[in-house]
């Protein structure tokens, strides 16, 4: 079991890796050693995850989520495979973490007070007597 939070485990069936080679710079090595790392998890069909939770994870995920509701995450930054494996398993729980936290509070729309307005129109009306006496003077 992965846990990922206090309530939340997943089960290491759940996830299935496959091995590819990386793309990039590194010579002879990327091109006769699989290293990047493709992991799936089947986020829309998972006993793991709270309905709400599922529903974030799948907003959170955008181009990573295919129709079938499959989360697949690639990592290829480091040169050796058990990194990449650790870094897209990070990324999938980091990815679920921020699903399983709660939404922020709505915003209370607020009006601004009579005492910061006039401040306000105080200020525009300074800045404009300043403006005023850049102008040429009035001669009698």
């Amino acid at each position: 079991m992965i846990r990922v939070t206090p309530g939340i485990a997943l089960a290491e069936t759940e996830i299935s890796e496959e091995f590819m080679r990386a793309s990039g710079p590194g010579g002879q090595n990327v091109n006769k050693v699989e290293t990047a790392v493709r992991l799936r998890f089947d986020a829309a069909h998972s006993p793991s995850l709270p309905e709400p939770v599922r529903a974030r994870l799948m907003r959170l995920a955008g181009a990573r989520l295919t129709r079938e509701g499959e989360l697949i995450i690639e990592a290829q930054r480091h040169r050796t495979r058990e990194r990449n494996r650790a870094d897209a398993l990070e990324r999938l729980i980091d990815l679920i973490r921020q699903a399983a936290a709660p939404p922020p509070p709505p915003r209370i729309k607020t009006k601004p007070t009579k005492g910061s307005k006039l401040r306000r129109l105080d200020g525009k009306k300074q800045r404009g007597d300043i403006k005023a006496l850049r102008g040429k003077p009035i001669s009698d």
